[in-house]
């Protein structure tokens, strides 16, 4: 895709839900570099890098080393997945709930028989991701927000697992809620007056998306998809 006229304008990109689908990430980081040539945007991932997909370890890889090269233009926030992990490290029945749920695809890409062999750093970098990124227009998160309460006094584990009552809420938050966690049917991404859900089921062998913000508009002026 060409670029636009307004290229340089585009101040972020967003990811969704990933799930270890390196070659899909690879084919969109290439589109969003391509849209946006001239930019040097920041790009935030949504969470959920792993699980489900065959190369979970190929695409922390490249996050990591887009984040080890520009720090401060590059922000991973921490996806129920992560959350999931992390919690299998100290309990048998996550632990079991992990594995179930895309854990062990995870596991055989790193080539270790369990998450105790996976490296401690690795962990680490687990442990310290942020839960939300607020830009004064959006505010960026996994799963969501619970309605009535303010952004700044959200707990970790509705910001990571929270569906209902989010999803069906028309609330005004003061930002636009972008979001991942809940696959869209249709493989596209759900954009409404208070939100937009970016998981676009790439977990599902769906599309995996990235939305593209001008910092004058608070809409994205595109998604692109792989």
């Amino acid at each position: 895709m060409p670029a636009p006229q307004s290229a340089t304008s585009v101040v972020k990109i967003v990811i969704g839900d990933i799930h270890g689908q390196l070659f899909k990430l690879i084919a969109l980081l290439d589109k969003c570099r391509a849209y946006s040539d001239g930019a040097d945007p920041h790009y935030i991932f949504l969470g959920d890098l792993i699980d489900r997909g065959p190369d979970s370890a190929g695409v922390i890889e490249i996050v990591r080393s887009m984040q080890d090269e520009n720090p401060e233009k590059v922000t991973v926030l921490a996806g129920n997945h992560e959350d999931i992990l992390l919690q299998s490290l100290h309990s048998e029945q996550a632990l079991d709930d992990w594995l179930k749920n895309g854990g062990r695809q995870t596991l055989e890409g790193f080539g270790v028989n369990s998450p105790h062999e996976l490296p401690a750093h690795l962990i680490d970098w687990f442990a310290a991701l942020p839960t939300h990124h607020d830009d004064g227009l959006r505010f960026f998160v996994h799963a969501g927000v619970r309605p009535g309460i303010g952004l700044d006094k959200q707990v970790r584990e509705d910001l990571l697992w929270i569906r209902e009552p989010f999803l069906s809420s028309d609330s005004d938050y003061g930002r636009l809620l972008v979001h991942g966690h809940t696959p869209t049917s249709d493989g596209k991404p759900d954009l409404r007056a208070n939100r937009i859900n970016l998981d676009t089921g790439a977990g599902w062998g769906r599309p995996l998306t990235a939305a593209l913000f001008r910092g004058d508009k608070l809409e994205p002026v595109v998604c692109l998809q792989t």
